[in-house]
């Protein structure tokens, strides 16, 4: 069965074998074990970092967030207790935590760049404005997904959210490759309609 994580108020979805290797390895990396954060490495990194380039949208900056994400785990997989969550989600929340910071800390460069920009043209601009568009924006992309079956809510979110390819979540839920084509095209169809946005 399918388990799912929230992370920024989305469900993200966990595979099940991955999950509790992931605890164990992590606990092994804890003790100080290379071995095993090498065979962390190579489990997770494909996964952080098709989340990481979905949140920064570029390669090179994703590339570094991706190796800061993994010396975090390094340094600091004692702190994971396997007790009060899922390996995968604890590092997965991590890179997204990161990849965010990242964003953030860009977005704070390029506002101050901007800010600049338009003192010295002496041009009026309501930064507020947009902060509050974007987040209505994401209320709304939030709304729509609530309003879409849950089989065509599945497949986007394991598609858009986890990374996943359409095979892999065909294998993931069950189904055949077709069937989750026809899960995205329609659900996606759905969410343009729900959002108001013409193809």
């Amino acid at each position: 069965m399918l388990e799912w994580m929230v992370i920024d108020g989305v469900d993200v979805p966990e595979d099940g074998p991955a999950r509790d290797h992931a605890a164990d390895l992590l606990v092994r990396v804890a003790a100080g074990d290379q071995a095993a954060f090498a065979r962390l490495y190579d489990m997770l990194s494909p996964r952080v970092f098709g989340l990481i380039v979905r949140v920064l949208v570029d390669r090179s900056q994703s590339e570094e967030v991706l190796q800061e994400v993994f010396l975090e785990v390094w340094q600091s997989a004692g702190r994971f207790a396997p007790n009060k969550g899922q390996g995968r989600s604890w590092v997965l929340t991590m890179a997204h935590r990161r990849a965010v910071d990242r964003v953030r800390a860009s977005q704070s460069s390029a506002d101050r760049d901007r800010r600049a920009g338009l003192r010295d043209l002496d041009v009026a601009h309501d930064d507020v404005a947009d902060q509050v568009e974007l987040k209505v924006e994401g209320q709304k992309v939030a709304s729509a997904l609530s309003t879409l079956p849950i089989a065509q809510r599945e497949a986007i979110v394991l598609a858009y959210y986890g990374g996943y390819s359409q095979s892999e979540i065909a294998v993931m839920v069950g189904a055949p490759l077709g069937t989750v084509k026809t899960r995205m095209r329609d659900g996606l169809s759905r969410l343009r309609a729900a959002m108001g946005v013409t193809p």
